[in-house]
């Protein structure tokens, strides 16, 4: 919802799609910043929208896209995620899947200690999503190190960690069928 993939819809449109989606009986509502306003570091802006979209989901789970590949540097990145936990997402998602640059173990390093850090200052836990261009079971599973090392064993559970990869599954079915019936 909320101008999937590309974010860049008046924040009427974006507001109406996520009331329809909640309508319609979803329970977890994903939206895109405005890369504009990130990339321009128009951070009230961010925090604004992230708060009106949220305050449309009341307690319904609300996953923010960063879409981080079209951030252009690691202190967007850093900030963005910011505005977006104190607006209220309770996850902080790397991309749509649709960008040309998705997730990177880079932004993954930078958004969790942006959590972390978020999390000492406030004591809430803030979810993390790796999302697009996962396609082996070893780059999932790099991922979700990274999460363990830097927020710790705790945020490995579906409520604060998960991967969006379309095409990972197929990778772990081989895997699991080769350590299974080839030994």
């Amino acid at each position: 919802a909320a101008g999937f993939p590309s974010g860049q819809y008046r924040m009427e449109s974006k507001i109406l799609e996520v009331k329809l989606a909640l309508e319609d009986g979803a329970n977890e509502i994903d939206v895109v910043i405005s890369r504009d306003a990130a990339v321009e570091q128009d951070w009230k802006r961010v925090y604004d929208e992230v708060a009106a979209l949220k305050a449309c989901c009341g307690s319904n789970c609300m996953k923010t896209i960063l879409a981080t590949g079209e951030l252009q540097n690691h202190g967007n990145i850093y900030r963005a995620s910011w505005a977006a936990m104190f607006a209220g997402s309770d996850f902080i998602k790397t991309s749509t899947g649709k960008e040309k640059v998705n997730a990177t173990y880079e932004a993954t390093y930078v958004m969790c200690h942006a959590i972390k850090q978020f999390y000492s200052l406030t004591g809430k836990k803030v979810g993390f999503k790796a999302a697009g261009g996962i396609r082996s079971t070893a780059e999932a599973l790099a991922y979700q190190a990274m999460v363990e090392e830097i927020l710790g064993v705790e945020w490995l559970e579906p409520n604060l960690f998960r991967i969006g990869a379309s095409s990972l599954l197929d990778d772990i079915i081989k895997e699991l069928d080769r350590k299974m019936f080839s030994e």
